[in-house]
């Protein structure tokens, strides 16, 4: 499905693209502010508290079939996915870890596929390609030996967040942004608090700096980073979103020449321009300039969206946001 571009498509990139700007800076924050060896308690201090203050803050609860479906989002969300990305952090090096999540786009685009009958197009499968070669030349360099736990727990996270994300999309929000992600939050939260303290055993002593670092991780790598992602997938094709996601990668790598002093050269330089082409080729207002538009995917409905009519006047269940 090609889709037609609007005048704030370009604005609904640049704020979806602050998420992978912030997720980018969990690994040298896991690295050198968290615990050592403990991703199940780093997963449940930055889901849990953010998620109660934002349901204190919302003071709204489900309804309906919201109860069911956010238990479902909060699973696949931030339960499943945030112990399988600490533990492949802990695990695996950096470079080997981003580019198990690079392939992300693609995971996304077939899923989206399958249950949106979202046709991703030619531009959309190219710049994901395009993209998972830049991350390979930008961060894959190094001669560990790879963990095999470690490479399960990259592609379980990548599975689990990707069927999330489409189903973000397939399930149009009644609620604001915050809202919803105050729910998955909280969901994902008290789940993980029983698995930490079976697993991983009492909470660990904590310095100034891992209190920082635990507080940067779920204030912005979480509350501002997925309510700008949600209200990205509320916009965009799901194919388009998971492209832009590709920036964590050059965050990452940026943050490590800058702060581990790591090296950087025209590899690097070439990686990051393969990356930077492969999002933009994602883009629904690039595909437009290309071809007329034949089909239109409407943004969906998400309550609290002023300025956005569009959302408003479409119904939450038609074949049109179904194919969306």
């Amino acid at each position: 499905m090609s889709t037609s571009a609007s005048p704030g498509s370009w604005g609904a990139a640049l704020v979806t693209a602050v998420a992978p700007v912030a997720w980018g800076t969990t690994y040298v924050v896991t690295a050198h502010l968290l615990p050592d060896g403990r991703p199940l308690f780093a997963a449940a201090t930055r889901a849990l508290p953010a998620g109660l203050v934002l349901l204190a803050l919302s003071r709204q609860l489900p309804r309906g079939n919201w109860w069911w479906r956010a238990l479902v989002l909060g699973l696949l969300n931030f339960a499943a996915f945030f112990p399988l990305l600490f533990l492949s952090a802990y695990r695996l090096p950096g470079g080997v870890a981003s580019t198990v999540h690079a392939a992300s786009p693609l995971v996304v685009m077939a899923l989206a596929w399958l249950v949106l009958r979202e046709v991703p197009g030619r531009l959309r499968v190219l710049g994901g390609l395009v993209g998972l070669v830049g991350v390979g030349l930008l961060v894959l360099r190094s001669t560990s030996s790879i963990d095999t736990l470690g490479l399960l727990a990259a592609g379980g996270s990548v599975l689990s967040s990707a069927l999330g994300f489409v189903l973000v999309r397939r399930w149009p929000a009644p609620v604001d942004t915050l809202t919803l992600v105050s729910w998955q939050l909280v969901v994902g939260g008290l789940a993980l608090v029983p698995l930490t303290l079976v697993v991983e055993g009492p909470p660990p002593a904590l310095d100034l700096s891992a209190v920082g670092g635990l507080l940067w991780l779920a204030g912005i790598g979480t509350v501002l980073a997925y309510a700008c992602w949600f209200r990205g997938l509320a916009r965009l094709p799901a194919g388009t979103v998971s492209l832009i996601g590709l920036l964590n990668p050059v965050v990452a790598t940026s943050l490590g020449i800058v702060v581990s002093g790591e090296p950087f050269g025209a590899v690097a330089v070439l990686g990051m321009s393969l990356i930077a082409g492969g999002v933009l080729l994602g883009q629904p207002a690039l595909a437009s300039r290309r071809r007329a538009p034949r089909d239109h995917v409407t943004p969906l409905p998400c309550a609290g969206d002023d300025g956005h009519p569009a959302a408003a006047r479409v119904p939450a269940d038609t074949p049109a946001t179904r194919a969306a």
